[in-house]
């Protein structure tokens, strides 16, 4: 049967990494998905890194993904120049000591996306073979305003790049707020490619995020089909509560942690 591994962007906690830990113990959480805590991932130098690490390991804090910007960037970009900042990410992911770098496809010109289906596709391709050579796994978040922020471009980069180092990672909440019906719609889509889930959930009606269960998300139903279906991975919660960074810090990290917990016990 399925299992769930709990994680979370711990930056929605707090920018202070001892704090972030301590609210994350309380919690019985021991996964990170690292986007930044007193400056951004990339920003960190690798000593510095090491010192996360060490940090982390002494309170035995493992990470899941290494929660880096790449591909969050207009589709203009000098790709030649942009992968030093991805050979640096990945580098990153092995100071870190995880496989998973989250990523994104790009902004295209507003209303012009499938005119870049191929550029973003060839792109992201040569991305994943790097990860390849380095045992590393790519994972593309849909994200508002990208190339991939509907669930059949997400579906076009996955099979045109066709993969083993590509794989999707889930944001119900950010379907929502492209219009995107997450379950079933985008769910019976992109199933095959799930590996890891973004938890959040938002409103149609102005996009505003709301704890699992409280949006239009259907994230239970969603997460109940992974479950049954045979899912092993992380679920990071993201709380984006106060709708910005941080995300509402240790109270509303607790709201969306408990408002998970209720989604499982109901489920599993």
């Amino acid at each position: 049967m399925a299992r769930f591994v709990l994680s979370a962007f711990a930056d929605e906690i707090s920018k202070d990494l001892g704090v972030q830990m301590d609210v994350l113990d309380a919690h019985g959480v021991k996964y990170i998905e690292f986007r930044s805590a007193d400056k951004p991932v990339l920003d960190y130098t690798k000593q510095e890194l090491e010192g996360i690490k060490e940090r982390l390991d002494s309170r035995g804090f493992k990470v899941s993904a290494v929660g880096s910007p790449i591909g969050k960037v207009d589709i203009s970009v000098d790709f030649d120049k942009y992968l030093d900042k991805f050979k640096w990410c990945m580098e990153v992911a092995h100071i870190l000591g995880t496989r998973y770098i989250r990523m994104f496809s790009f902004y295209p010109p507003k209303g012009k996306a499938d005119e870049y289906e191929s550029m973003v596709v060839d792109r992201i391709g040569k991305m994943a073979d790097m990860a390849r050579a380095e045992d590393l796994v790519l994972l593309h978040e849909n994200e508002k305003d990208i190339y991939g922020d509907t669930a059949d471009r997400c579906l076009k980069i996955l099979k045109g790049v066709n993969s083993p180092n590509l794989w999707a990672t889930f944001d119900p909440a950010n379907f929502v707020q492209c219009g995107v019906v997450p379950y079933p719609d985008a769910y019976e889509l992109l199933k095959d490619y799930i590996k890891y889930v973004h938890i959040k959930d938002a409103k149609f009606d102005g996009g505003v995020v709301t704890p699992v269960g409280q949006g239009d998300g259907r994230v239970e139903e969603l997460l109940k089909s992974l479950y049954e279906g045979g899912f092993e991975g992380f679920l990071s919660i993201e709380p984006h509560l106060n709708n910005s960074l941080p995300g509402g810090g240790p109270e509303l990290f607790g709201v969306a942690y408990k408002a998970l917990k209720d989604v499982l016990d109901r489920i599993m």
